[in-house]
């Protein structure tokens, strides 16, 4: 234990964890005032996922804790179902964690759309910066997305007719500038992390200059923690409620696996185990159910700050929540004094963050089609809700999916009949024989080659009417279908009618089956 080996990470880990309690810190109270709810258990949150998913096997360097991508669906989860439901819908989520990664459904995660995943977090951004609008002039936001966009306009008026609100948005945008100025200053940026720097620099102004503006409210932790009833476990027979926890599940889950892809590709350690990293990101969730806390997940901004200070082992997370619970127990006034225009800016940049812009151009140049899958997922976020506009971007990826593995060629090729004009005979959908159709001079075979489904039908079937309209009446169509992988039954359905049409007994050229594929 005293090698000199274990003490150089032990230094690491501790230089680590520091850098990372002081990253940590105003985002977490930031994170828990955004979402509705005591800035206490904004830290109660953190330090769970330090002290007990940071000592879990999983992902060895990434850290845990509340997320500006689960603000909007807390708040309004907070907002409908009250704040003593909220410790059922984490505990629940929790569980539901543990369970899928027991059942080695982790790793599945991986076969998330990174599309949607990228217009899940684009949503959630856009949603967080709308909302922290308003709290950057101390202003109250509306319920949704679309009314807290619809009333920006609305807001800029009411600040500009107010000293005191344009006092608050001087605040909240002199947080903004330091955030982005900030790592440019190499000293600075080394010293101290940009969001404690920002937030700092800004309650010192507030306090020196006595400016009036709105601060954060201090309960204490004891006081903060409430650990749902009896009475709290009753929501889970709404349906509403049961949607939340799948989101919460599912946006966590998400969150915290893609993070541990990225932290993977920061260092050189060992890689995360995907079904361990989502038990030990279910209990600390099931912990901060039982204590009333938010939900948690595995933080990009937190993780890569920890790679980057140095951390050699687990240790740095874990020394990370005890950095966090020595400043709740011994400086719960300290929250009092920062104000809310600060960390509204902080969140304001984190949302900001969120939306891909950089990677957009690119997207739509070389994949239009997930370019479109990310921007619907946004949209639809923004327009409903957390919960409908993921599973409308999941349907998105599933459609586009279907529509891009259903490639399918129509080969026409001239096959002149051996034998003097006899008739071709092709095989029919039953297998059996098909009727010799009457003498022709030849027979137009039409190959189909890929895998049709319903998507591709339209395409087909108006290709092969053109086709058949095209011949004189003695030439005669064998479609030949060997070359489909797969047809399901609306393509099977369909060409077997087409061809009843165009019997040899029909007007127009006989058409002929050929090995249509076996239906499954």
């Amino acid at each position: 234990m005293g090698s000199p080996w274990f003490r150089a990470d032990a230094r690491a880990d501790l230089t680590a964890s520091l850098v990372v309690f002081l990253v940590a810190l105003p985002l977490c109270v930031g994170v828990a005032v955004a979402s509705g709810v005591p800035a206490e258990l904004g830290l109660v949150t953190g330090i769970v996922g330090g002290l007990l998913t940071g000592l879990l096997p999983g992902s060895s360097l990434q850290v845990s804790g509340p997320a500006a991508g689960l603000t909007v669906l807390v708040y309004e989860a907070v907002r409908e179902y009250g704040l003593g439901a909220l410790g059922v819908l984490v505990l629940i989520a929790g569980l539901l964690q543990m369970t899928m990664g027991a059942l080695g459904i982790g790793r599945w995660f991986r076969a998330i759309s990174v599309a949607v995943v990228h217009g899940m977090l684009a949503g959630i951004g856009l949603v967080l910066i709308a909302g922290q609008l308003y709290a950057l002039a101390d202003a109250k936001a509306p319920a949704g997305g679309l009314e807290k966009i619809g009333s920006l306009p609305g807001l800029v008026v009411d600040t500009a007719g107010s000293s005191a609100a344009l006092t608050a948005v001087a605040v909240g945008a002199g947080t903004i500038a330091v955030l982005v100025l900030w790592p440019r200053w190499p000293r600075g940026a080394r010293a101290l992390p940009a969001p404690l720097a920002a937030v700092a620099l800004a309650t010192a102004v507030v306090a020196v200059l006595g400016l009036p503006v709105a601060r954060v409210e201090v309960q204490g932790l004891l006081a903060s923690v409430q650990p749902p009833g009896t009475a709290d476990f009753a929501l889970l027979a709404d349906v509403g409620v049961l949607g939340t926890v799948l989101a919460f599940t599912l946006i966590a889950s998400a969150e915290s696996l893609f993070s541990a892809a990225a932290v993977d590709r920061l260092h050189d350690g060992p890689r995360t185990e995907y079904n361990k990293e989502l038990i030990a990101q279910g209990a600390g969730n099931a912990v901060c159910g039982v204590l009333g806390a938010l939900p948690m997940t595995a933080v990009i901004v937190r993780s890569s700050a920890n790679v980057r200070a140095g951390a050699r082992t687990k240790m740095s997370r874990v020394l990370h929540g005890a950095w966090l619970l020595i400043f709740a127990v011994l400086f719960p006034a300290a929250l009092g004094v920062i104000p809310l225009a600060a960390l509204a800016g902080v969140l304001v940049h984190a949302g900001w963050k969120l939306i891909p812009l950089r990677e957009l151009g690119p997207l739509w140049r070389q994949h239009r089609g997930e370019a479109v899958v990310l921007m619907v997922t946004a949209v639809a976020i923004v327009a409903t809700n957390m919960f409908e506009g993921v599973i409308i971007g999941l349907l998105m990826a599933v459609a586009k999916a279907a529509w891009e593995t259903s490639h399918v060629h129509v080969r026409v090729e001239n096959a002149p009949v051996s034998g003097g004009g006899a008739a071709s005979v092709g095989t029919a959908a039953s297998g059996e024989p098909a009727a010799a159709g009457p003498a022709a001079a030849g027979t137009v075979r039409v190959r189909v080659l890929g895998s049709a489904n319903f998507l591709r039908l339209p395409k087909l079937l108006d290709e092969l009417e053109k086709l058949t309209h095209s011949l004189p009446r003695e030439r005669g169509v064998e479609l030949d279908l060997s070359g489909l992988r797969h047809a399901d039954h609306a393509c099977r359905v369909a060409l077997e009618t087409w061809a009843e049409r165009h019997a040899p007994a029909a007007s127009g050229p006989a058409a002929t089956l050929k090995a249509l594929p076996s239906e499954a």
